[in-house]
């Protein structure tokens, strides 16, 4: 990810782009800023009210940050009497005119103010910020996901792969995005400097992230990999402080254990699939030895999932409240024994269990299955952590990226959903009891 040549100087100078100007108000209140911006034809006029708007809206209380919400909501909503004539208009004539006219239209305002708004410098941060609030208020004003809605639309347009810029992250990299990389770490905390050091300088470690040229001081997505020999079965071995450093031309496998989104205003706007391509791609290159290509990745939603199946599961070797207290404490307590009853339900949740819209329950499996991988094991004691107890019950998962089987399933998980596991994995699954309403565990 390391690219000489004029594109990539290009693109420093674009990293060089200053923060939005903080400006003086003049008076008038956000949503009058925001009528006259769409009404605006100067340019001048238009980036100061736009600053003015971000600025204003930096400030709102909460209750303002509601009204703000709903003013965009309903008053910038499309006017579906114009919309339901320009389609009859373009029903009896289909002229170039009328199919402009009706494109207007069926586009809410509030899609256009802001696209003016983020024509001011600095405006695409401050834009993702405000979706990041907005995404807080959805549970209780759900009428606020229509502009929602408009957020994701243009967010897929603007954050789009060709947009965005590739860099490897090292020891020297600016301690602002080290700072960040710190901060935004949502799988496996680093606890300091010394911790991050240990995850980006060796040279068997590599930290890769995803940045837009608007935003040039904040990771969109980042991912670490540990370059290793055979597929691992403990993140503690990889994160150990004292651990034997591997020279990249004797690892055989690479490990992405950990994958971390960096901006909630983004959710929803998809980086991952690619970033672990871009980064597959960069390893066949640089590691000639590297073959294997796997996760080491949590099952977040599995003690929840376990805790609800016990409920009614008397036979069981574990009962409910010991999967409660597991998440309480972060304390493996009397599950410690039951090492191959927990990875015989995780598979048989991993592969079988799945939502009403026949997807997989787990959303990091949803992730890696989405993208062409395939389950390839499951290991108990992976992750003794309190964070990787309280959701896995200690417990993590190999994906296998197999570069020669990725389209085919991916295709075919898009198509009918099916996951791809390996046989010891169906074996697992197949090994877990089944109870009278046919869900499979729990007798071990």
């Amino acid at each position: 990810m390391n690219r000489p040549g004029f594109f990539y100087d290009l693109l420093s100078t674009l990293f060089e782009r200053p923060n939005l100007a903080r400006v003086k108000g003049d008076g008038r209140s956000i949503t009058a800023l925001c009528e006259d911006l769409i009404a605006s034809e100067g340019e001048g006029a238009g980036h100061s009210m736009g600053q003015q708007i971000l600025s204003r809206f930096s400030e709102l209380t909460p209750e303002a940050e509601v009204a703000f919400f709903e003013y965009l909501t309903e008053q910038m909503d499309i006017d579906t009497d114009r919309l339901m004539a320009l389609t009859t208009a373009y029903q009896a004539d289909r002229t170039p005119e009328n199919f402009a006219n009706l494109l207007d239209a069926a586009e809410p305002k509030r899609q256009e103010l802001l696209r003016r708004i983020n024509r001011v410098s600095g405006a695409t941060g401050e834009l993702v910020k405000m979706r990041s609030r907005l995404l807080k208020l959805l549970r209780e004003h759900p009428s606020f996901g229509r502009t929602d809605v408009d957020f994701q639309h243009l967010f897929g347009s603007w954050f789009n792969r060709g947009f965005l810029v590739p860099r490897r992250i090292h020891w020297q990299s600016p301690a602002n995005i080290l700072e960040k990389i710190i901060k935004y770490e949502a799988v496996h905390a680093i606890d300091d400097w010394d911790d991050l050091r240990r995850r980006v300088e060796p040279s068997d470690r590599r930290c890769y992230a995803f940045f837009h040229p608007a935003m040039p001081d904040d990771p969109l997505i980042f991912v670490e990999v540990a370059l290793v020999k055979g597929v691992p079965n403990s993140v503690q071995a990889i994160l150990a402080e004292n651990r034997e450093i591997l020279s990249p031309e004797n690892a055989d496998t690479a490990v992405f254990y950990s994958i971390s989104n960096c901006q909630a205003g983004l959710r929803g706007v998809s980086f991952g699939n690619s970033l672990i391509k871009q980064v597959v791609e960069d390893l066949q290159t640089e590691v000639k030895s590297i073959s294997t290509f796997v996760t080491l990745s949590p099952i977040p939603g599995f003690c929840r999932w376990l805790q609800h199946q016990l409920a009614d599961q008397p036979n069981a070797p574990v009962a409910a409240e010991d999967i409660e207290l597991v998440m309480e404490t972060g304390a493996l307590g009397k599950l410690g024994g039951q090492s191959q009853w927990l990875r015989r339900q995780a598979a048989a949740y991993l592969i079988d269990q799945k939502g009403r819209n026949g997807m997989p329950l787990d959303p990091v499996a949803r992730f890696h299955l989405n993208n062409g991988a395939m389950v390839h094991d499951v290991h108990a004691d992976a992750d003794l952590s309190s964070n990787g107890v309280r959701q896995s019950c200690g417990l993590m998962v190999n994906y296998l990226y197999d570069l020669k089987k990725i389209a085919q399933f991916h295709e075919k998980f898009a198509e009918d959903h099916t996951v791809f596991a390996s046989k010891e994995v169906k074996t697992l699954a197949d090994a877990a009891a089944t109870n009278s309403n046919g869900r499979k565990m729990i007798n071990g």
